[in-house]
């Protein structure tokens, strides 16, 4: 591993109507393994540079939109070839601005990839004409782009992310102004504009910069008519609040507080922990389809703590770009903070917290030993809140039906998981899970079907991403009527 201090800096500029674009101040980006290293500087945009993106966008619009939907596909798909090449470079730059593990960083890249390209698989059926032949009408009812689309990023997987909307915003014939998240924009940028530059000018552009500055005109610009914004509740609120005085739609991620539920007839074997452990720990718990509450049928309790023991035992901690590190560090010292604040609490009410892993010196940087919160009441905090961070409480259960009411007793409704042999019992169960999207013998985004639409119940958000439904959620219906 080359020394921190001896790798370069990077420094991103804007792109804008196919155009990079230089600012006069830029956002400072930190390696959260030591605080101190400085990854690069991404240019950090004015307002009126906010305003100037979504205007090349709105300009872009019309000779976008009139392409057809396997045209857009084409583009897409041509667009995407500077991304292998890049692949590693790109990698690595994740690696240090967001603390994840180089496997991690690689397989966010990848991800990017071939959700553009699912997307573009579905291009024969985006453009669809539906015909109501009967009388007395004869209506005919067609799909439509919005117009201009924002897309707000956030730092955890945040090129997979991106990809859940970008390319279907881009597939249904809209143009979209990309904010990358402040503290991990260099790769969306990197990876972005080497696609923006093969698409037509002002078709994609991004814009990175503080939030208070550019904020309101990636939102509340009258020619914006969605805003997809993943993040937190509080978040969200934000978005939505400020789209308001617009009227803009919004589409919201906000995350969740996921139950994985351990029936008596479960696989226990080293395949089934292995998803356990991956569904819970991967990228430092950073993972908002993360298995954030276990409950696990008494007479499987201990086997289940046993296992997630062995391998979280196995744990090196370290920086991500050390090839013997499993787990990187939080992105934030604010997370870190909260997390440990979480752990004493349930430390106090009773609980045993046991913590495992070895490597880096956790009074370093932004790095946190894995834990397991063991029998927490339900009231407490780890259990009500979202943890985002390497911890998971484990709560026996003895009913069945207990434990759907406690894993549905909750603010969120992401995803969630059912763990038996038996998969129409695991059928009937997972219906009665109010979440979005419900696994079974699994957990976690390794697991996801992406032909599926993805999305969250209650304060989990609204709208849905990937899928034929993830591209609906961009156009509009117009309807035409005619005398039969």
């Amino acid at each position: 591993m080359t020394p921190l201090d001896q790798l370069p800096e990077i420094r991103t500029e804007l792109y804008i109507d196919g155009e990079s674009v230089g600012a006069d101040d830029a956002l400072k980006v930190i390696d959260p393994s030591d605080l101190t290293s400085v990854v690069g500087y991404a240019a950090a945009a004015s307002a009126k540079q906010a305003t100037s993106a979504v205007a090349a966008a709105d300009r872009a619009f019309p000779a976008w939109a009139a392409r057809t939907p396997q045209e857009r596909a084409e583009a897409l798909i041509a667009a995407l070839a500077p991304l292998e090449a890049d692949r590693a470079a790109t990698a690595e730059v994740l690696t240090r601005e967001n603390g994840k593990i180089r496997m991690e960083s690689f397989i966010d890249s990848i991800v990017f990839d071939h959700r553009f390209r699912l997307a573009a698989g579905l291009a024969d059926q985006v453009q669809t004409v539906t015909h109501l032949p009967a009388p007395p009408y004869r209506t005919e009812i067609s799909y439509l782009p919005l117009g201009v689309v924002t897309i707000i990023v956030p730092f955890n997987w945040p090129l997979a992310i991106l990809a859940a909307s970008l390319p279907q915003a881009l597939l249904a014939g809209n143009t979209v102004v990309v904010k990358p998240p402040p503290t991990t924009p260099l790769s969306v940028v990197r990876t972005v504009e080497q696609v923006a530059r093969l698409l037509p000018p002002g078709v994609l552009n991004v814009v990175t910069g503080h939030d208070a500055e550019i904020g309101a005109a990636l939102i509340q610009d009258d020619r914006v008519k969605k805003v997809c914004f993943t993040g937190s509740p509080g978040g969200g609120k934000r978005i939505m609040s400020m789209a308001a005085g617009s009227l803009t739609r919004v589409a919201l991620e906000l995350g969740g507080n996921d139950p994985a539920i351990v029936l008596a007839d479960a696989d226990l074997g080293p395949d089934a922990l292995q998803k356990l452990f991956t569904g819970t720990y991967d990228s430092t718990g950073q993972i908002c389809m993360a298995t954030k509450r276990l409950y696990v049928h008494r007479s499987r309790y201990d086997e289940v703590i046993e296992g997630l023991s062995g391998h979280l035992a196995a744990t090196r901690l370290g920086h991500g770009l050390d090839e013997r590190t499993t787990m990187g560090p939080l992105h934030s010292s604010r997370q870190k903070e909260y997390v440990l604040e979480l752990l004493d609490q349930a430390r106090a009410s009773g609980a045993e917290v046991r913590e495992f892993g070895e490597g880096a010196d956790v009074s370093q940087g932004n790095f946190l030993r894995p834990s397991l919160v063991l029998d927490p009441a339900d009231d407490t905090r780890v259990v009500v809140e979202e943890q985002f961070g390497p911890t998971l409480p484990i709560l026996p259960f003895d009913d069945e039906a207990d434990a759907v009411a406690r894993a549905n007793d909750t603010w969120s409704g992401l995803c969630s998981s059912v763990w038996t042999t038996d998969l129409d019992h695991a059928a009937a169960l997972a219906a009665q899970l109010r979440t979005g999207y419900t696994f079974v013998n699994a957990h976690g985004a390794a697991h996801l079907d992406e032909r599926a639409p993805f999305g969250g119940f209650n304060h989990s958000g609204m709208g849905r991403e990937m899928g034929l439904e993830g591209i609906r959620e961009f156009m509009d219906t117009h309807s035409v009527g005619f005398p039969a």
